[in-house]
């Protein structure tokens, strides 16, 4: 929100420094985005006279002018506008001055074989209009030689930040008021006006929809001519960033600017018939100031008459409606909408306004009396006419909150001591009511206010953040225990370990699109009722959505190779319908995973066993028994189906999936695959039994050397390649001294001299022997425990 210090100057009356007034901005919680200064922008630029205008000797549209500066020296310009002319008053920019609109440096130059000092400024070149056919005329008095910028009055603007639960400060006056309050000068009241009612409203105002719009008043103005707006009010207008329009136009943005209160004009001669607040007909359609035509529904509250919809309630007015040069009577409008019903309907419609932020935060209830005078007030000061008597349809929310508060409060959760007098004197500055028995009564208009707790934040943000002490927190004798939680150290684990194997950490929403949350969901989805964005409906059931979307972005902007994982939390319905959130980790690997080179030729892409190389390797380092999962099937309908598996404890403990993802579900994403992904469940990992402890276990070498044993194997062509090895590596159960260590894969064949129907696998097997060394018939005996469980599996030794 930008606003200039002449603006604020308006309603606070300080001496405060423009620094100082950022400051404290900063300070109660209204942070200054940034300054702009528009004297900066005009150095150089000078009120000037022209003394003579004569042609230009060698161009028809030309003049050469002589002009005074004020400094005593006579600078000569070489101008093409129209209206110069001799004893014209203008601005001058001298050599050096950079042009606004443009970024043009000013230097001497010969225009036609001319010399020429400088430039005879227009409007849109100051950026202080759009009128370009001439150039900028000053009254005759106006002093020669003065800074343009200090006889233009520019004021400083500031750019500041409203959070959402300060809709009070949607207004310049709000902000006013917290500076007040915090010591920074005092805050002007509002005029009582006293408008004039001429005669009887001649149309029917009222409300058919008391939940979307509980309030809606409204009057006449007769005989107004709307013309341009005062220059005041198009200075402060355009630092806030509006450009000016009309009067009537102007006014209402003004109140919006001004008090946080929008405000609708209507064209009275376009109306037909009552004008009504009510619901939108499925299918109705308006077209909005935008010039866009919206297609609304029934949730929606609209402002109609009989010939249809003129106004999308609380967000932006319509076309058939709006006041124009020819104007001259207006309907004024001011209403309470329900913020909810606005947020719904902006979001719906894709509709971004300023009334639609103000509305949907909440406007002040209390002020549609005050803001209806206002407005009135403005349009009768600047368009003439005459007002009718107020109509007031419905009645916005009145009760205000009582809050029971307890001074004392302040030091024990504010950590800093304040006196009662002066926690008084700052709750009645920001507009509270405070009894003898502390009793606080929130105005209407602080929505955000709802405890106790809240009134000690008012009370400490105005006295001072900076006052509050910092204090160490007490700490136990001895060495520090750990803080995080078994589950944090987990996730903090796994982190490093993706990383440390060149994954790259990735954060994306914990909300997705409904759509792409139902291609992973297994059950019924959270769905927001009030969404930032629709596309942010819904509660992801996994983190994959938000990975593959994440690497479609890096593909489409020539990614070639993508390593991505994510820790979070996926978010699922229980069966007695609690929120149920589950840690997780999530990977996805697409593009190359090797390039094109000399030594490797082509190109190679990512496959499930480099996702499953990941999943137990992580797996591994989350402290999962490895050795004790199996792998199956039934990855889910996202992965391809000869492509994927799950990683188990048990048939029934799923620990991982992974896999290449299905055609179909890259499509949905517009994704070209290959893609590969892993998804970890790191809250169905057994936790390990006993006592934690920082030490790791004792490491001796072995003294004697492994012995390696290839095997070879033929089994049934179904057989997964990791039963055969966890029934090799568990042969040696029977023989303790065995020590079979590990077992891996070091060949698969099929095809010429393998039966059909069956495979080779070769594997080779590390043993570990202990005291001695193996002797040929310890050897012999644990090869054949080895044969043994092979054969359990149909496996044979292929000879």
């Amino acid at each position: 929100m930008k606003f200039s210090l002449e603006w604020l100057n308006y309603f606070l009356d300080t001496e405060a420094s423009l620094a100082d007034i950022a400051a404290k901005l900063n300070a109660i919680g209204i942070e200054v985005e940034g300054i702009e200064d528009p004297a900066e922008a005009l150095a150089g630029f000078r009120v000037a006279k022209v003394l003579t205008a004569k042609p230009h000797p060698d161009a028809d549209k030309l003049q050469v002018l002589t002009v005074d500066n004020g400094s005593g020296e006579i600078q000569q310009v070489v101008c093409g506008a129209p209206n110069a002319r001799a004893g014209l008053v203008g601005v001058l920019g001298s050599p050096g001055a950079v042009v606004p609109a443009n970024g043009m440096v000013l230097r001497k130059a010969a225009i036609r074989g001319v010399e020429s000092s400088g430039m005879m400024c227009s409007t849109r070149e100051l950026e202080l209009g759009e009128d370009h056919d001439g150039i900028i005329e000053l009254p005759e008095d106006a002093p020669i030689g003065t800074d343009f910028a200090e006889y233009h009055g520019a004021s400083p603007v500031l750019d500041v930040a409203i959070t959402p639960n300060r809709p009070d400060c949607m207004g310049v006056y709000g902000i006013a008021r917290d500076l007040a309050a915090a010591g920074l000068g005092t805050l002007k009241p509002l005029k009582s006006l006293a408008i004039e009612e001429a005669f009887d409203c001649p149309i029917e105002i009222r409300t058919d929809d008391p939940e979307g719009c509980p309030a809606f008043y409204a009057r006449v103005v007769r005989g107004v001519t709307n013309g341009a707006s005062p220059d005041w009010m198009q200075a402060r207008l355009k630092a806030a960033g509006q450009r000016p329009i009309s009067a009537l136009v102007d006014i209402t943005n003004y109140i919006s600017l001004a008090f946080g209160r929008p405000a609708h004009v209507y064209d009275l001669a376009k109306l037909t018939g009552p004008v009504v607040a009510r619901r939108a007909q499925d299918g109705e359609q308006v077209v909005a100031l935008n010039d866009k035509t919206y297609t609304l529904d029934s949730t929606m509250t609209v402002i109609a008459d009989d010939n249809g919809v003129h106004d999308i309630a609380g967000i932006m007015g319509g076309l058939d409606s709006s006041v124009s040069e020819s104007t001259t009577d207006v309907l004024l409008e001011i209403a309470y909408f329900n913020p909810e019903t606005i947020g719904v309907t902006g979001r719906k419609l894709g509709l971004a306004s300023d009334a639609r932020t103000r509305f949907e935060r909440g406007v002040d209830p209390a002020w549609l009396d005050g803001g209806l005078e206002g407005l009135t007030s403005l349009v009768q000061r600047l368009c003439g006419g005459e007002a009718s008597k107020v109509v007031r349809a419905g009645s916005p929310p009145s009760e205000p909150k009582v809050i029971a508060f307890d001074p004392g409060l302040t030091a024990r959760l504010g950590g800093v001591e304040v006196a009662e007098a002066e926690q008084k004197r700052i709750l009645e500055a920001l507009g509270f009511a405070v009894d003898a028995s502390w009793n606080v009564t929130v105005p209407l208009r602080r929505h955000d206010v709802e405890g106790a707790a809240d009134l000690v934040e008012e009370v400490v943000r105005i006295h001072g953040l900076d006052k509050v002490a910092s204090v160490a927190l007490p700490r136990a004798d001895g060495v520090a225990r750990p803080t995080a939680t078994p589950a944090q150290a987990l996730e903090r684990r796994v982190r490093r370990a993706a990383a440390g194997r060149g994954l790259n950490e990735a954060v994306t929403w914990s909300f997705l699109p409904e759509a792409e949350a139902e291609l992973f969901a297994e059950g019924p989805l959270w769905v927001l009722d009030n969404p930032i964005s629709e596309d942010l409906k819904a509660m992801r059931p996994s983190l994959l959505p938000g990975l593959i979307s994440a690497a479609k972005r890096n593909l489409d902007r020539g990614a070639t190779s993508l390593r991505l994982f994510e820790i979070g939390r996926r978010y699922l319905r229980g069966k007695d319908g609690a929120s149920d959130e589950r840690l997780t980790l999530a990977v996805v690997l697409a593009g190359d995973k090797t390039p094109r080179g000399w030594a490797t030729g082509k190109a190679q892409g990512f496959d499930a066993f480099d996702a499953k190389a990941e999943a137990l390797a992580l797996l591994a380092e989350a402290g999962a028994p490895v050795d004790k999962l199996q792998v199956m099937g039934e990855a889910g309908d996202q992965f391809h189906p000869g492509q994927s598996a799950t990683l188990r404890l048990g048939p029934k403990n799923v620990l991982a999936r992974f896999g290449t993802l299905h055609p179909r579900t890259l499509a949905a994403f517009d994704v070209d695959g290959p893609v590969v992904a892993v998804e970890l469940f790191l809250d169905a990992i057994p936790a390990k039994k006993g006592a934690a402890s920082f030490a790791k276990p004792h490491f001796a070498p072995p003294a004697l050397q492994p012995v390696l044993r290839d095997f070879a194997f033929l089994v049934p062509a179904d057989l997964p390649a990791g039963d055969l090895l966890r029934a090799v590596k568990g042969a040696g159960k029977s023989l303790p001294w065995a020590n079979i260590v590990d077992a891996r894969v070091f060949d698969v064949f099929a095809g010429q001299g393998v039966p059909e129907g069956k495979k080779s696998i070769a594997v080779e097997v590390t043993l570990q022997p202990g005291e001695k060394s193996y002797k040929e018939a310890d050897l012999k005996a644990i090869a054949d425990a080895v044969v043994a469980a092979a054969a359990k599996l149909g496996g044979e030794l292929r000879g």
